[in-house]
């Protein structure tokens, strides 16, 4: 009778507190152990480290029956169990861990957080510091210890759980099970603390000092850190590694922050200021750096990098980067001109001509007319130092 109870009792805790699990009970990280204990004698056994991550801990104490044997490990009954939080909540998680063990003997216990606390109990007796102390001699005894428990509050990590013997004739067999429970959460070690470290990696990098909704590319950037390594993990890696590791992360949650868009518009519009303020390697590095090679680059960007390079007068480049722009896009009658000026300066007049005779009857996108346009870029030139000799001829051909 007694088995049919224990397993209708399971089976309505499996119902009633199933949900989406939160973690799992650490089977293979568990205290099992087989205490004997000599007549009227005090011995202290401590449990297995408990696992990052261990928010709970179920422990159970039997004394073996008179075969000497165990009906069901507490293992075995965690099974049934999806979720330490059914356990703790009204008197049903109180009564299903109860042992099937019925014998006589009885023992005491109290329960340290300390070794130095638990060795002075096991050799004095005196109890001191104890987060359980079970005065009354049990046979049996089950308990959830959750993480606001005093045992777990102060726990460095393991239990101390030190017994004495309620027979002073015989030798008693004691068993103890210990099962942590291990939150999928906490078990990556990524406490909020921690978090403040990945917090201020991530705001010192580039990326946040240019996207548009700071706190979203940080949330995301925390998420995507924790979800990559775990606070041990993170901790080993050399610092170089640790360099790249945020700046892959930055870009992942750059991404899925939805803000790549406003991203590289600010990288376009810091690297277009270095240019107005003569800085043009400086605007050259930066679309290199942000656009170019992490293959993010339209049109407009190669336009811009031949802007750039026309300003530096590296002639060649410039080149090669207005082509590459008219490639991707024809329609933009602005790319044109840059050619046409890289032309004049390389002495290609007569390319330069050809394109100023094809499209000086086109406005830019500025609003501006082709002439209008030519003719503030040559007042530019002039100011930069560049050849003026072949204006004049450029000139002609627009009036």
């Amino acid at each position: 009778m007694k088995y049919l109870v224990l397993t209708l009792l399971l089976s309505y805790i499996s119902v009633s507190f199933a949900q989406d699990k939160q973690g799992f009970w650490d089977n293979s990280r568990s205290t099992n152990e087989i205490i004997a204990l000599n007549a009227g004698k005090r011995k202290v056994v401590k449990t297995y480290d408990f696992p990052v991550g261990t928010s709970e801990v179920v422990y159970r104490i039997s004394l073996l029956d008179d075969n000497q044997k165990m009906t069901s490990s507490l293992v075995s009954l965690l099974k049934a169990i999806p979720d330490p939080t059914g356990i703790s909540q009204g008197t049903a998680g109180a009564v299903f861990l109860a042992s099937t063990i019925t014998g006589d003997d009885k023992c005491k216990f109290v329960v340290f957080t300390t070794e130095k606390d638990a060795l002075n109990y096991e050799k004095t007796g005196v109890v001191k510091n104890a987060c359980i102390v079970q005065d009354e001699p049990v046979n049996k005894a089950t308990n959830l210890l959750s993480e606001k428990s005093k045992c777990m509050l102060q726990t460095s990590g393991s239990l101390w759980f030190g017994f004495q013997s309620d027979n002073w004739v015989m030798k008693q067999k004691i068993v103890l099970e210990v099962v942590p429970w291990i939150n999928n959460t906490l078990q990556s070690g990524w406490t909020t603390d921690k978090k403040k470290e990945i917090l201020a990696l991530g705001e010192k990098s580039e990326i946040a000092q240019k996207v548009a909704n700071k706190d979203l590319f940080l949330g995301n950037f925390i998420n995507v850190f924790v979800t990559k390594y775990s606070y041990d993990a993170y901790k080993k890696l050399l610092t170089v590694e640790k360099t790249t590791a945020v700046a892959d992360l930055a870009e992942e949650s750059l991404i899925k922050s939805g803000q790549l868009g406003s991203y590289l518009a600010t990288v376009r519009n810091e690297a277009t200021q270095f240019d107005l303020s003569n800085k043009s390697t400086e605007g050259i590095t930066l679309i290199q750096k942000e656009i170019i090679d992490k293959n993010r680059a339209v049109a407009d960007d190669y336009f811009l990098l031949g802007c750039f390079y026309l300003s530096s007068k590296q002639f060649v480049k410039a080149e090669e980067a207005l082509l590459k722009a008219i490639e991707m896009n024809k329609s933009d009658v602005e790319y044109q001109l840059k050619l046409a000026h890289v032309y004049l300066f390389t002495d290609q007049l007569s390319k330069a001509k050809a394109i100023h005779k094809q499209y000086k009857s086109n406005s830019l996108s500025n609003s501006k007319t082709w002439t209008e346009q030519t003719k503030i870029d040559f007042e530019k030139f002039q100011k930069n130092g560049f050849n003026t000799e072949n204006f004049k001829k450029i000139l002609r051909i627009l009036d």
